[in-house]
């Protein structure tokens, strides 16, 4: 039974390198993002758990009465289940939530009831049970997405940086926590369409598309040597490697067909000051990565802010390697997250 408020975060990701090449068995590099999702658990004595999603709009509640009194024999017993088409349905029923409430915002809540009726009602939860957060969070990503891949629940879990080749998922050992720009070009995709288009490149052209995913592969390969030397003291020359290997792979993408004119001027705009940058996940739109040298005066990086704000798109200085899921103390956290928290 939660006695006290409980501050919980963890990370959000982004893929350095290995973008669609991972689809064709080849490696991808993901790494912990410092940009955070705050979760606060607080008890209250009005017989109702409230779930508050700010960033999306959505405020709901049920009564802890009538969730104890459901059925819930559907929910499988023992360790993180699979979430099934019939058990969402099932879910639907129980969350109430109205006929015209958006996808994203339905399956928010949806993954939200789904880890509360299965974990809560087992007494299950353990706070220094990685694994356990693990597969559970895999299990909401599954509500979600249907058949992920097991990289964001896992990045977000363990933090760092990961290795993902075929399914098999591995830490790499002191990553360095490299500055970067997460820019987001505010242009919607669709990532099914752009995996799609890889593969169909590749059956039209395989003599042309092979050997990128295969340049793909070795640049992934390369990056991931590069920040096992770096450890605690990188050098100059290693972050003009990062910078080339960077450029090559955005090359790539772009002639994988998965790339956008957007992303070209986010690119335009970080390589005028001396930046280098490449999309981050499917393309077509969506987010880009910008990487900040060390020694990199202030001015410079809100002034390539501000550039590329001034294009329409949302930037955030961050880090990468960032720690995984974290539980804190109210009075360590940033002034900015505690008064988002205070509003809610």
């Amino acid at each position: 039974m939660l006695s006290e408020v409980l501050l919980v975060s963890a990370p959000g990701k982004v893929i350095l390198h290995g973008e669609h090449a991972v689809v064709h068995g080849k490696v991808a590099l993901a790494v912990a993002l410092n940009l955070r999702t705050f979760l606060r658990l607080q008890p209250h004595s009005n017989g109702k758990v409230d779930l508050s999603l700010p960033n999306i709009g959505i405020k709901w509640a049920w009564d802890v009465a009538r969730l104890q009194l459901l059925d819930t024999s559907f929910l499988e017993q023992g360790d993180a289940t699979t979430p099934t088409p019939e058990l969402v349905e099932k879910l639907k029923e129980v969350a109430g939530l109205p006929d015209d409430c958006a996808v994203t915002e339905s399956l928010a809540v949806l993954a939200f009831l789904y880890l509360y009726l299965s974990i809560c009602g087992k007494q299950r939860w353990t706070k220094e049970d990685l694994e356990l957060i693990n597969k559970w969070a895999f299990q909401g990503e599954r509500v979600i997405h249907g058949n992920p891949s097991g990289v964001d629940n896992a990045v977000s879990t363990w933090g760092g940086a990961l290795r993902y080749q075929q399914g098999k998922i591995s830490s790499l050992k002191r990553p360095p926590a490299l500055q970067i720009l997460l820019t987001n070009t505010k242009v919607p995709r669709n990532t099914r369409t752009l995996v799609a288009g890889v593969r169909n490149r590749l059956l039209k052209f395989p003599e042309i598309v092979a050997p990128l995913l295969t340049s793909i592969d070795a640049i992934s390969l390369e990056c991931e040597r590069v920040l096992g030397e770096m450890g605690e003291a990188p050098a100059p020359e290693q972050y003009l490697v990062l910078e080339e290997l960077i450029d090559m792979n955005q090359h790539h993408l772009n002639a994988l067909g998965v790339g956008h004119t957007s992303l070209d001027q986010l690119c335009q705009v970080t390589r005028a000051r001396g930046l280098h940058s490449k999309l981050t996940g499917a393309g077509g739109g969506g987010c880009g990565i910008t990487l900040l040298k060390p020694g990199l005066e202030q001015p410079e990086v809100e002034a390539t802010k501000q550039a590329l704000t001034s294009c329409g798109f949302d930037c955030w200085e961050t880090s990468i390697g960032a720690p995984g899921v974290s539980i804190h103390s109210a009075t360590s956290l940033d002034s900015r997250v505690q008064q988002a928290l205070d509003g809610l």
